[in-house]
This record gives C-alpha cells, structure tokens and sequence, in this order.
C-alpha cells in the first residue's frame, strides 16, 4: 500500500459537535477507500501534535476554515508546509467554509471526501506576515466609524462644551467618517499616505503576486496593483486575515510566498 492511501483523519471537535451526521459519513467514504487513521483531538495542542505525528501518512482535515487556518499555520511554524498535500473536508455552515469553497475544495461532505481519494495536488500561494502568521485568501483592513481624533487638550475642551450642549438641548447625532489614515507601501513604493485618508485596503493572495486593492474617500478612484511584498503602517489598526481579526497593530508586512503549499482538489477531468 502507498503512502497516498494512508491518511491521518484529523477531525476537528467543532466538526463533530455541530454536525456529527456529516462527519460519521465522512468517516465511512475515507476508511472504504484509504487505510485512514481516525484522530479526534479535543483542542488546538492536540490537534496541532497529531499533524506533528502524523509521520507518512497524508493529512486530512475535516473542520471549517479555522481548522485549515490552524492545520496550516501549525506545518508552518514546523516548517512542514512543503513536504506533502493537506486534504479538507469542510464540515460547517455557509459562512464558516467560505474559504475553503473560494480554494475550490466542495462544501458537500461526501464529494470533499471523494476528492481527497480520486482528486491532484494543486500548489497554491501563500501570503506570510512580519509575525509569522499565515494567510490563505485575503487581508482586509476596513475603516471604523467615529469621529477624527483631536488633541487631548482640544478633547477635553470638546468634551465640557458637548456636556453644557446636553445640559440645555439634545446634542445632535454626530456621524464619524469611515476613513484610514495609513501608509501603504507596495514593494517599497508608496501608495498611500498619513495625509490620504482610505476607506478601506485589501490584500490577496493571487496567481505569482498579491492583489493590492485601496478604495479611497467617496468619490475618489480605486487603486489596483500587484506586489510581492506589502506593507501598512500608521496609527492602531485592526485587519481581519482570512477568517481571523487580528490587532491592534501599527506595522504589518505581508510577502507572498508562491506555491508555499499544496491542497487535494477533485481532478479536472
């Protein structure tokens, strides 16, 4: 028997307590096909040692997206992501798959199953930030609303005069621009500046280069570029990173890493 058809089954507790129907079938298919090693870890240590003992057996994970953002930041953190495909299996509601199907894995359960039997290794890119951390889709930075900041002094002026309003009539409504004041920088060119408010900024994992998307003030054109290295700096932001909010941070670099990794996908015929 091959190592192909030896799988370590890493099925993720979130998997098995929101849908254990899905995941009993899945079992079935994987086993009738593979010799399938079962492992069912009850947190994120164990499940990050199963991979780390999985020896020549092909993983499979059967979870969400946070379960594929896991398995693969931890054959990251061992340096592990190259040495073979990782198969999925999703197994969650729409939303928490999102990824996985925008990756081109199936969201039904049994044709995710059939293709980590019958389906390729397709390599894909890799964004990979100044902390280590790992992004398999995108990177978006939004813009929060409320009002621009002022100077403490020029605060606490703003704050008396806003009681004393209270005191005598019903402060009006006071709607905060949804802006950014960041530095962005694409492989060492500037794109945007403290001075250039932004709505909002996305990074994605492409094809050989990450996508470079800033939306502007109203009004104002929306940049496109591609780069290899991205980096955004300013005052405290928060970004979302595939399914994960991470922050706040005043720096973050991301690189892209081509073919960094692979995932099973059913064969194109």
């Amino acid at each position: 028997m091959s190592a192909h058809d030896q799988l370590l089954v890493v099925i993720d507790p979130v998997a098995r307590r929101i849908d254990g129907e899905s995941v009993r079938i899945v079992k079935d298919v994987l086993c009738a096909g593979a010799a399938a090693k079962i492992c069912l870890p009850d947190g994120p240590e164990e499940f990050s040692r199963a991979l780390a003992r999985r020896g020549s057996r092909r993983p499979v994970v059967v979870g969400d997206d946070r379960a594929l953002l896991r398995a693969v930041a931890a054959l990251h953190r061992g340096r592990e992501l190259a040495d073979g495909a990782l198969s999925l299996v999703p197994v969650g509601s729409g939303t928490a798959v999102e990824l996985a199907r925008s990756l081109g894995v199936p969201t039904d359960a049994v044709a995710a199953a059939r293709a980590v039997l019958d389906g390729a290794a397709r390599s894909l890119d890799l964004l990979v930030d100044d902390s280590d951390g790992v992004v398999l889709g995108h990177v978006r930075i939004p813009a929060t609303a409320g009002p621009p900041s002022l100077p403490q002094t020029a605060s606490v002026w703003h704050t008396c005069r806003s009681l004393v309003r209270t005191l005598v009539r019903p402060a009006p409504t006071v709607t905060g621009a949804r802006t950014h004041r960041l530095r962005v920088e694409a492989d060492g060119v500037r794109l945007s500046d403290l001075d250039d408010p932004v709505e909002d900024v996305r990074v994605r994992a492409g094809d050989g280069t990450a996508e470079v998307t800033i939306h502007r003030r109203a009004g104002e054109e929306t940049l496109h570029t591609l780069a290899e290295t991205v980096t955004v700096s300013g005052p405290d932001f928060r970004y979302r990173a595939d399914a994960h909010i991470t922050g706040p941070v005043r720096h973050r670099t991301w690189t892209l890493r081509q073919k960094a990794w692979s995932l099973t996908l059913p064969s194109v015929p």
